[in-house]
């Protein structure tokens, strides 16, 4: 095979078999031969998987060569930006895809009034199946789950003994928010990342979102709040319940386990094209119906 030339389609890994996110920083993503390498200011030289690997997050103190992104986007291998101590979600890089089914599945769902609130819904009845959604509003939808959110948030501060007194940060000071904030930020931070990966490389469209509207990836934020509640906010409270003054290292680290236990990556390509089963023209017979996550 040429250097770079593009791998068949059958060789590449599906995004619910490829493994979670690499966080790398202090250091040069670079090509050497035919194979991407990651040179740490230490001196370290460690190869990165970008055929295998569900995304790339760069911290900072990175760069990057133009042959490296040309790889990784060759493999369908995202690659993200994330600021200092995992604190803020800059942007991503996008990926090609193979086909365009899924970006016309959930454009043709999103023009529809009728279609955009039913996925809305099933999005709602995924984190909360016992709620009934029929004859409700997405606005009336959407307090109902800020309400479950604020309890889910008590419920957690309380499991790992750490002092909750609510969601309460500043984007441009982060030296405002106190410890849980500050983790709870990172956590999410790394999970949007990983579920955009999973959008881009499945060909949705992360501009288009159902219950998210505001922002530049609207459709990240839905899908990503399908797990925050088993993923990224349990491990932002486990971190700052061992190390209260963790910088984000154990929070990832802990992220990174719970995406695990939890086979999210796994779970998440199916749960996304249900949403959209039977929609339009959407492939229903490949779908697979939304189920509540068996505990690990």
């Amino acid at each position: 095979m040429a250097l770079f030339e593009r791998p068949p389609l059958d060789t590449l890994a599906p995004a619910r078999d490829r493994w979670t996110p690499l966080y790398l920083e202090w250091g040069r993503l670079e090509v050497d031969d035919s194979a991407i390498k990651w040179v740490g200011s230490d001196g370290l030289v460690c190869p990165i998987p970008v055929a295998t690997a569900s995304a790339v997050i760069l911290g900072p103190g990175t760069t990057v060569t133009h042959a490296a992104i040309k790889a990784a986007a060759q493999c369908n291998c995202p690659i993200f930006w994330m600021g200092e101590e995992g604190l803020r979600f800059y942007a991503f890089g996008v990926t090609p895809n193979h086909d365009n089914s899924m970006a016309r599945v959930h454009a043709a769902a999103w023009a529809s009034t009728h279609d955009r609130n039913e996925v809305a819904r099933r999005m709602f009845r995924h984190r909360f199946p016992n709620v009934p959604t029929e004859g409700v509003s997405i606005k009336q939808l959407r307090g109902m789950e800020g309400k479950r959110v604020k309890e889910i948030y008590s419920q957690l501060g309380e499991q790992y003994g750490v002092t909750w007194k609510g969601r309460n940060y500043n984007p441009s000071n982060w030296n405002l928010a106190d410890n849980i904030n500050r983790a709870l930020s990172a956590a999410t931070a790394s999970h949007y990342a990983l579920i955009a990966s999973v959008v881009c490389s499945m060909g949705f469209i992360p501009q288009l979102g159902f219950v998210h509207q505001a922002g530049t990836l609207p459709f990240v934020y839905d899908a990503a709040d399908l797990y925050k509640h088993e993923t990224a906010w349990p491990a932002a409270f486990e971190a700052i319940a061992v190390n209260p003054q963790d910088d984000g290292t154990l929070v990832r680290k802990l992220f990174k386990q719970r995406v695990e236990d939890t086979r999210m990556l796994r779970r998440c390509p199916d749960d996304l094209k249900a949403l959209f089963a039977g929609l339009n023209d959407a492939p229903a017979p490949e779908m697979h119906p939304l189920q509540p996550r068996a505990e690990a």
